[in-house]
């Protein structure tokens, strides 16, 4: 055996496979699909809860509540996260929590939650805080900051036709 041989003959992709292209193919008259029956016909296609005919588990399991895909996703953080995370003194930021791996992911709003115990003194700014989270940063000596959360458009919209009607009523 040659040095030469151990590649010949392998190569780097493999051949499409062309159905239907003869009975020497291996893959002509039938092209796979057998002979007769639904699934040999062209554009036959099948629901993917299709159960041959009995009533599909999608339809028997009974369904319950809502879910809201508009409802804002809320990433929260403990107290004893910020407890480990920080030193005394530091700022807690959205951006400093995500540097420190605390509110990673995607999220519109964060919440800080009382669990665990603070004895440094921080300054926190976050979209919402708990009773109890509130009332341990605030006994600790640090401060709470809430931060704007987003305008909802029924507002924005509001505030455009006022700035539009107080502009109107200027000019005249």
């Amino acid at each position: 055996m040659n040095l030469e041989d151990v590649h010949r003959g392998i190569q780097r992709f493999k051949k499409r496979r062309r159905i239907g292209r003869g009975l020497g193919s291996g893959w002509g008259k039938t092209a796979g699909r057998g002979h007769k029956g639904q699934k040999s016909r062209a554009g036959w296609s099948i629901h993917p809860t299709f159960q041959g005919g009995a009533m599909p588990l999608v339809r028997r399991v009974p369904k319950r509540g809502f879910h809201n895909p508009f409802a804002p996703i809320v990433a929260v953080v403990n107290l004893r996260d910020l407890e480990r995370a920080f030193e005394s003194g530091d700022e807690v930021t959205p951006e400093t929590l995500r540097a420190k791996s605390l509110a990673k992911s995607r999220w519109d709003q964060l919440k800080i939650l009382g669990e665990g115990q603070l004895t440094k003194k921080l300054t926190v700014h976050a979209h919402r805080f708990s009773k109890s989270a509130q009332e341990k940063i605030e006994q600790a000596g640090g401060k709470v900051v809430i931060l704007p959360g987003k305008t909802p458009v029924a507002v924005k919209q509001k505030q455009k036709r006022t700035a539009k009607t107080t502009t109107d009523t200027s000019d005249q």
